[in-house]
């Protein structure tokens, strides 16, 4: 169906209505020659929802790559020109569709490896969308090589793969020009993407680091679109990361994703750790499944290694080719073992380490000499540059120097392929190879391992070329690298860290002269594991979380907010909504008797101030809300009251509540009063020590004691390691403390110890109680915290409207600072915004005043 946000402005200025559609369509060229963009220059400054009713009756998932899974041929002349097209098979995103059922119509967008002539674009656009649901992005070559060879992969792969620019020669220096070029592509991706959505019905599937800010060019467009997101790459630790001069605009656009996919658990932390960090998003695991909350929504991980396309490798193994293949290396390499290494030629393959603990396998071990081969097969590298250039000398110069050394009549200890082989000639050397090495310092996924299992399991025909008796288990072994996604999922491999070169040799030689026995076992363990959690149970795991992540969208109302990378989307239950001033103006204004709760950190004051203390602004907001008659105002802080008399003395009339309700005064001239009756503080010195301990190991923690609680507060440690330690320390309260008449609880950044029965709903309740007695019978409730200590006064409020407490048409409004998970029916965004409502209320309450005393002078004159 035509997307809402289709504006193809040569359809539009020609006077014809925009024909694309899912039949007889004309794909247009939106945005094929994109200028630069800097991440702000977006012409989709309006967030569109998506309210009107699809006519999709299927389910219909949009696949966004790099790359589309075709391959393309240019025609000769004489064939009449032009490109012949076919589906390239291996492609993963061409694999997944066996995991997405039947029924599930799946469109490509992304870009063609082939240059294709602006004059031929439209036709070729046009072939592919009919022929092969391929939606292609054309991307002109000088912004290409900025994108591609440039940002991916001059700055986020070496950096994902945890190589620092440290000097111009390793990976260059930030280029704000690439960074552009990035954007701007990431646009383009967008743009057709939106020529082809049906916003309320379509998935969208994005894959790789490639186009990480493109969610938030979709969710811009479309607030309540069905986005997935998943990276191939590792994804480095904090501390490498954060070296990115645009860390932040990426992770903010990843978080505009539904479900973020990772290979590994180590991959999905090191992206929580750097939410946190950066962002200050924090993540919770409820019911086994990861979650951020973020501006009301919930982004989803998932944590899922990808497989292999079993039917493929199968076909390609019943080839008569790959039997000749066979054939051909069984004879080459009769009489010796094989150990075989897959690797593209890059920096992070580590092939020169695995040839130098080879060196060393035959230094150590002599008797392996003219017995033992190692195959390295280097792919063609995919990116380009003087480093790739070095990997390519160093690799040549060491096989060259071993096998000048080892060399034998017959028999060359090292065989380097470095010249492209066809996948049959691959399958080939997999099923003769008695172990298979994969030792890369640094790898995303990697499933040389996978297809190397698949294939040594092997088929009858095979099994009668290499001499095997078909009835006989099947063998392998496997060296990996500890560095690689898929180690944690092959628990037969011997792992390694690549780097010790004598610790690999070793390995090498445990792998040959383990027994046949436990070869057959590690084999048996690993094909049930690989053949089972192949490329189809990947991409239907992934898509079943993405459908459950994506579940409550409709009911939700949802707004944009914020520019450029930095959009983001609101994202509301229904019974929860932001507070309008202008609402709770008109509500004030009408009413007289009004009791006013406001929290004081985190409410009325910046708590990442360095100053503690209220400014100037807070002050006078109160002191005008305090003239007011018609106002009872209270203020409710976990501080100690010495504290909130000094901060506070000039706010006449101003009730205040210490240390969460445990001391209470009506106004500055009274006497502090105690809320609840303690007559002992004795579990302070069982508390206390207990905290001490924490705060010696936990750099950057403090312990604050008041007059009736003790507060561990780690706001100033690192977060991560606070968390951990706040955990821990609340177990370890509870446990010493549990016959005592205490709670313990956690809050944002602490660990309290107080009496039971103290907490703020008790201030709350005081301040009904008494305005009633006093004939003040509130009509208006305004509630103002920002953490958990003020759920209590939430829920003493909302249990209020069904009592005596309130007026019958008293207008109520609970709020907490922030969206999250609250009894309050209202949210603020900010200290920010609760002085500013917190203002309007102020100047309505001078108006009055002013009014009134208008009003008595025109008296006082009428009756002079």
């Amino acid at each position: 169906m035509v997307s809402r946000s289709y504006s193809n402005l040569l359809d539009l200025t020609s006077g014809e209505s925009p024909t694309f559609g899912r039949g007889g369509r004309k794909l247009s060229r939106v945005a094929t020659f994109a200028g630069v963009l800097s991440e702000v220059d977006d012409d989709s400054n309006v967030s569109v929802g998506s309210d009107a009713p699809s006519s999709v009756s299927q389910e219909r998932i949009i696949i966004v790559g790099n790359q589309l899974p075709l391959r393309a041929h240019r025609r000769s002349d004489s064939d009449g020109g032009g490109w012949n097209f076919s589906w390239d098979e291996d492609s993963l995103l061409l694999q997944l569709k066996d995991g997405l059922g039947e029924d599930v119509e799946v469109v490509y967008v992304g870009s063609l490896k082939e240059e294709i002539d602006t004059s031929e674009q439209d036709n070729v656009a046009q072939t592919l969308l009919e022929t092969f649901n391929c939606v292609p992005a054309f991307i002109p070559p000088d912004l290409f090589g900025k994108f591609y060879h440039g940002f991916c992969k001059q700055h986020l792969w070496p950096l994902f793969h945890y190589m620092l620019p440290l000097s111009p020669d390793l990976g260059g220096r930030f280029d704000r020009s690439f960074w552009q070029a990035y954007v701007s592509v990431n646009k383009i991706f967008a743009d057709k993407v939106m020529e082809v959505i049906s916003p309320d019905d379509d998935f969208v599937w994005v894959h790789d680091y490639h186009l990480m800010v493109l969610p938030t060019f979709l969710r811009k467009r479309f607030n309540r679109l069905k986005l997935g997101f998943f990276l191939h790459s590792p994804f480095p630790s904090s501390e490498i990361y954060r070296t990115l001069p645009v860390r932040d605009e990426l992770l903010r656009a990843l978080l505009n994703s539904d479900l973020i996919g990772f290979h590994t658990f180590d991959y999905a932390r090191h992206f929580l750790s750097c939410c946190s960090r950066m962002l200050g998003v924090s993540y919770q695991s409820k019911r086994g499944y990861i979650g951020l909350e973020y501006y009301g929504r919930t982004v989803s991980i998932k944590i899922l290694p990808v497989g292999i396309h079993l039917g493929q490798l199968q076909s390609v193994l019943d080839l008569p080719e790959t039997e000749s293949k066979v054939a051909e290396l069984r004879d080459q390499f009769r009489g010796q073992t094989v150990l075989l290494g897959v690797d593209d030629m890059d920096i992070f393959k580590g092939i020169s380490l695995k040839l130098l603990a080879f060196e060393q396998l035959l230094l150590q071990h002599p008797e392996k000499r003219g017995k033992v081969v190692l195959v390295q097969i280097a792919n063609p590298a995919r990116g380009r540059g003087r480093d790739v250039q070095e990997i390519q000398t160093e690799t040549h110069t060491t096989a060259g120097r071993i096998n000048q050394t080892y060399r034998q009549t017959g028999y060359d200890p090292v065989v380097l392929i470095d010249s492209p082989l066809q996948f049959y000639e691959r399958i080939a050397f997999y099923v003769i190879a008695e172990c298979c090495l994969v030792t890369a310092v640094r790898d995303g996924m990697n499933l040389i391992p996978y297809e190397y299992v698949v294939c040594r399991q092997g088929n009858d025909k095979l099994d009668n070329t290499i001499g095997l008796n078909p009835t006989t288990p099947k063998k392998s072994m496997l060296v990996v690298s500890e560095f690689i996604g898929c180690s944690p999922s092959l628990s037969g491999a011997i792992r390694v860290n690549p780097w010790n070169i004598e610790a690999v040799a070793e390995a090498m030689n445990s792998a040959l002269i383990v027994s046949e026995a436990e070869k057959q076992m590690r084999h048996e363990k690993h094909h049930r594991y690989v053949s089972t959690h192949h490329v189809a149970y990947w991409a239907h795991s992934f898509l079943q979380d993405l459908e459950r992540a994506c579940r409550d969208h409709v009911r939700r109302r949802c707004w944009g907010i914020g520019f450029g990378l930095g959009f983001r989307v609101i994202a509301l239950d229904p019974n929860f909504r932001k507070l309008s001033v202008e609402h709770i103006a008109s509500a004030y204004k009408r009413t007289k008797n009004r009791a006013i709760l406001l929290d004081c950190d985190g409410t009325m004051m910046l708590q990442s101030s360095i100053s503690t203390a209220p400014n100037a602004e807070a002050i006078a907001i109160l002191k005008s809300l305090c003239k007011d008659p018609k106002n009872v105002v209270f203020l409710v802080s976990g501080t100690d009251k010495k504290t909130l008399s000094e901060w506070f003395s000039s706010c006449e009339k101003l009730g205040m509540a210490a240390e969460h309700g445990y001391f209470l005064r009506p106004n500055p001239q009274a006497d502090w009063e105690t809320c609840v009756a303690v007559p002992d503080f004795y579990w302070k010195q069982i508390a206390e020590p207990v905290m001490r301990l924490y705060t010696e190991t936990t750099d950057g923690s403090t312990i604050e004691a008041k007059e009736s609680a003790l507060v561990w507060n780690y706001q100033y440690a690192d977060p991560d390691f606070g968390l951990c330690q706040a955990k821990e320390l609340l177990d370890h309260l509870e446990s010493v403390l549990a016959n005592e008449p205490v709670s313990v609880k956690s809050g944002q950044h602490i660990v309290e110890v107080k009496p039971q029965g103290v907490n703020k709903g008790l201030v709350a309740e005081h301040l009904l109680v008494t305005m009633r007695q006093k004939g003040m019978l509130p009509d208006f409730v305004l509630c103002i915290g920002d953490d958990r200590s003020d759920e209590d006064m939430f829920e003493v409020i909302r249990s209020a409207m069904a009592g005596p407490s309130l007026s019958p048409v008293a207008e109520v409004f609970a709020c907490t600072v922030g969206q999250k998970p609250s009894k309050a029916k209202y949210y603020l965004e900010d200290t920010t915004e609760i002085l500013r409502m917190l203002q309007g209320l102020a100047a309505a309450s001078e108006q009055s005043t002013k009014s009134v005393s208008q009003s008595s002078q025109r008296v006082v004159i009428d009756r002079e």
